[in-house]
């Protein structure tokens, strides 16, 4: 049984999920909401995975490796998926998925063109609530691609809220609700409010079908089934499915029941027949075009529609109630105990929340934790990817091109993902990325631990990492690499959960240390070309921050020494050091292994500081900053561009406590033997005498001088200091840019502190200049390890040239409180977040929605990027509940 302790009905349900008593998570928001466009779904020769499925193609192609909806739900297989279709009488196709543009029509890259919003969820998803704003008129499909196209990199974005279809508050908010009253039995409840000045018609439409999984294979496997079920005063639809069982739906008063199959409009899309007369968009036809031979007359196959149509007046709003259960229902779904239940769940989601949030908070920071954790919640998706079977193709499918074998992801044949992932956003990012996924367990750790240790181990089991032990990145490059905070992040949540629980899982901290070791080793192996113990790893996560695409070969020849990856590596030393030594306290045969991470550490550290004994500094002591030092033609030249990856080695820091060292004597003799026999080393091991308690240790690539003259850039105002966290990319390049001339050609980095103006490395990401919340907090948690050791012996201006000094433990919370700020709604009622965009701003139906942006303006905190990228933005919920909000 789970040590947890009891005190919620909630938590009850964590308890009975984990061990396995009752299968509370079976069902929850696993539903893609975008599956075109992926790298799954593409089988094009040259990986072309925008153009291969288009927008255009979803409503009648079917998918092969997941299915998309609006606010859907689906069970942990995929199998069976309920979601929302909506019409308005206006729109030239159904509302069945969410728009947006690809990575070639945006002229910033992909981005959805909706207004969606993930209101809260509970871990159990036993409480879930979404809204999606709806126009009125006909959606301005073609304007929105057409005016984006227009634009250059230089300008905004064209949203939907700048073609005035919400002008006049002409839309409607649809609230989709999901409660569950059993864990295979699950209440919906959709309520469309009309807000504009006149009544308005909608065709609300849930869509009930099972993924096509009998399309691939030669013979055709067997399909599941919908047809038209016994009705007692309601519509109902049942269903079969070989694995998944009997299910029904139960849907509230009369609607039209239309039936169809989940199969490719093969005449739509390729002008060749169609095997069955309906397919996947007849439904869509049946409604939009009128075509009433589309459906099948029989009432049945895989995918199936509830038609509720009605005109609602100006101001009210129309309930739908739906039930979907894996054992009828005697006696009628709809009965008083419905609504009993639903409010009994939002009761419980509140009472379980309440123990979270820190009651100290105002009601508006409350507001902005709780969507922070329901959009992290609502991010959970069913991934299902099979690299061998998708790079050899399917037997029904063409024969796979020569060039598709040798090219994306070739050499991952042995990955296979068939599971419920957290997202960095499911829309603009529906797959995984792994240092993402990382950052999003630390606040996931708060509501739901056992979720956040089983993603973790989940990205080291053998059918993930790669033989040679790499971690897989995302699926448009796995080979990819990304920071190694994986590291990190398990002892982070293994230090959460034992907060929370008053215990630790040491079998979950043994068993990914073991893993780790295997990575670990592929990271000396692989980005230590030159055995010097300075690291290379490409971009590392921080896209065009750099003056070239370092993924790539450089246009100079030579090759590039990363500050940031060096101290990377030292940050993952003292990580693997740490979990070693808290490993070693009851199991001493972790103390070798320990001073293995010990002593690497420090050669990494020495290394920053003279670069394989060569006297090359990836310190500059002029400056008193880092630098990348750019080698080619026996030269070494220092790009002395001030950004992030300067600040990274503040990342590599650590503390070791006299009572721990002092019970683990294998470890300390061996520590003190290399410190007495390598003296150039000792600079990188600090030491403090504790009165009474022995001698504290302190780790770290900056060092007790260096550190000041580094914070002096990141507190200036001028420099990385914004009022909203720390600039990727200082201010000071705004008007001192950085320019490489190399061969006759400019290289160059100015501080843009909104949408990147340049396509060197990914289109719609920008590291040169705006407020990323990953590396920020970060920051903040080096701050407050270098204070634990320095204490008041150490204080800094805050902000530099203010004469003001603090301590780095204040200066830390002054930071988390300036990144929370982006959020919450100021003396003048605005939120940073969203600019000058008015309607979020005055609306009293818009100005508490929050949106979890990817990163930020680095002068006015406006979100910019993927508006749902609550996964590592969403840490956010982390920093409310450690530091508060002023």
């Amino acid at each position: 049984m789970s040590t947890r302790t009891i005190t919620t009905r909630e938590a009850l349900r964590l308890q009975e999920a984990q061990d396995r008593t009752a299968h509370w998570k079976r069902w929850g928001p696993y539903l893609a909401e975008r599956q075109w466009g992926t790298v799954r779904e593409d089988y094009s020769p040259h990986g072309t995975a925008w153009d291969s499925f288009p927008h255009d193609h979803a409503r009648s192609r079917a998918y092969r490796w997941g299915e998309d909806g609006l606010a859907g739900i689906t069970d942990n297989h995929g199998r069976l998926c309920l979601a929302l279709a909506l019409w308005n009488g206006r729109d030239p196709i159904l509302k069945e998925r969410l728009f947006g543009l690809t990575g070639s029509e945006g002229n910033h890259g992909e981005d959805v063109k909706e207004y969606y919003f993930y209101l809260d969820s509970t871990p159990t998803h036993s409480y879930m609530k979404y809204l999606y704003k709806y126009p009125q008129a006909a959606f301005p499909y073609d304007a929105l691609v057409e005016e984006n196209r227009r634009r250059n990199r230089q300008g905004p974005e064209f949203e939907l809220i700048d073609t005035g279809v919400f002008d006049t508050d002409r839309y409607f908010d649809v609230v989709v609700e999901y409660a569950k009253a059993a864990p295979d039995d699950i209440l919906v409840r959709i309520t469309a409010t009309n807000r504009g000045p006149e009544a308005a018609e909608i065709h609300l439409l849930p869509i009930l079908w099972y993924r096509n999984t009998w399309s691939w294979d030669i013979p055709e496997p067997e399909r599941p089934s919908l047809r038209v079920g016994q009705a007692g005063g309601h519509a109902v639809i049942e269903g079969e499915h070989a694995t998944l069982g009997s299910r029904w739906l139960y849907c509230e008063g009369a609607p039209e029941l239309l039936f169809t199959e989940n199969d490719t409009n093969a005449r739509r899309l390729y002008e060749t027949p169609n095997a069955r007369p309906w397919v996947k968009d007849s439904i869509n036809d049946y409604v939009v075009a009128g075509m009433k031979d589309a459906v099948n007359p029989e009432r049945v196959g895989t995918k199936a529609a509830a038609l509720y149509r009605t005109t609602v007046a100006a101001g009210q709003s129309v309930v739908t109630r739906l039930r979907l259960s894996n054992s009828p229902i005697p006696g009628g779904p709809f009965g008083r105990e419905f609504d009993v239940l639903f409010g009994q769940r939002v009761r419980e989601a509140d009472e379980f929340y309440e123990a979270i949030i820190p009651r100290k908070l105002s009601d508006d920071a409350r507001n902005v934790m709780r969507q922070a954790f329901g959009g992290l919640l609502w991010s959970k998706q069913f991934y299902h990817y099979d690299v061998a079977r998708w790079l050899q193709g399917d037997p029904t499918g063409s024969p796979t091109s020569p060039a598709r074998t040798r090219g994306r992801n070739h050499e991952w044949r042995n990955l296979y993902n068939e599971d419920v992932i957290s997202m960095p956003d499911k829309w603009e990012y529906p797959w995984y990325a792994a240092w993402d996924l990382a950052f999003h367990m630390i606040p996931l750790a708060l509501v739901d631990p056992d979720f956040a240790k089983a993603q973790l181990v989940l990205f080291l089991r053998e059918w993930y990492m790669h033989p040679n032990g790499q971690i897989p990145a995302y699926e448009w490059s796995f080979g990819d690499v990304n920071p190694p905070v994986h590291a990190w992040a398990a002892l982070r949540v293994y230090r959460i959960e034992r907060r929370l629980r008053g215990k630790g899982d040491r079998g979950f901290l043994e068993k990914i240390f073991h893993k780790l070791l295997l990575n670990f080793t592929w990271w000396v192996n692989r980005k230590d070309t030159g055995g010097r113990n300075v690291f290379q790893g490409g971009f590392l996560g921080l896209d065009n921050i750099g003056v070239f695409d370092r993924s790539a070969p450089l246009p100079t020849g030579g090759h590039i020494e990363q500050s940031d990856g060096t101290s990377w590596m030292g940050m993952y030393c003292l990580n693997m050091l740490a979990i070693a030594l808290e490993l070693a306290r009851l199991d001493p045969a972790y103390e070798d292994v320990a001073s293995k991470f010990f002593e690497h550490f420090v050669y990494i550290a020495h290394a920053v500081h003279d670069l394989g004994d060569q006297g090359i500094n990836l310190w500059d002591e002029t400056d008193g900053f880092y630098y990348d030092v750019l080698h080619g033609d026996g030269t070494a030249h220092p790009m002395k561009v001030r950004s992030m990856v300067g600040l990274i080695p503040l990342f590599a820091v650590e503390t070791l406590e006299p009572q721990v060292i002092d019970r683990l004597p294998g470890f300390k003799r061996r520590m003190q033997w290399f410190i007495d026999n390598h003296p150039e080393f000792r600079e990188h091991v600090e030491t403090a005498q504790q009165p009474g308690a022995g001698v504290r240790r302190l780790l770290a690539i900056v060092g007790r001088s260096q550190l000041p003259r580094v914070l002096r850039f990141m507190l200036d105002e001028a420099e990385f200091l914004s009022p909203y966290g720390v600039r990727a990319v200082s201010r000071y390049h705004k008007e001192h840019p950085y320019v490489l001339r190399m061969d006759g050609i400019e290289h160059r980095i100015d501080y843009e502190p909104a949408e990147s103006t340049s396509a060197l490395f990914g289109g719609n990401s920008n590291w040169r200049g705006p407020v990323w919340f990953p590396v920020n907090y970060l920051l903040i948690e080096s701050l407050q390890k270098f204070h634990y050791f320095y204490r008041d012996t150490l204080k800094v201006e805050f902000p530099t040239g203010s004469q003001t000094t603090l301590d780095l433990w204040q200066i830390a919370t002054e930071l988390s409180r300036r990144l929370t700020r982006i959020f919450l709604r100021g003396t003048d009622g605005r939120r940073p977040v969203y600019g000058g965009t008015e309607k979020f701003q005055r609306d009293p139906h818009w100005r508490d929605l929050v949106l979890f942006y990817e990163y930020f303006h680095g002068d006015n905190g406006a979100g910019i990027g993927a508006g749902h990228q609550t996964g590592w933005t969403g840490i956010v919920a982390k920093l409310l509940q450690q530091s508060g909000e002023r």
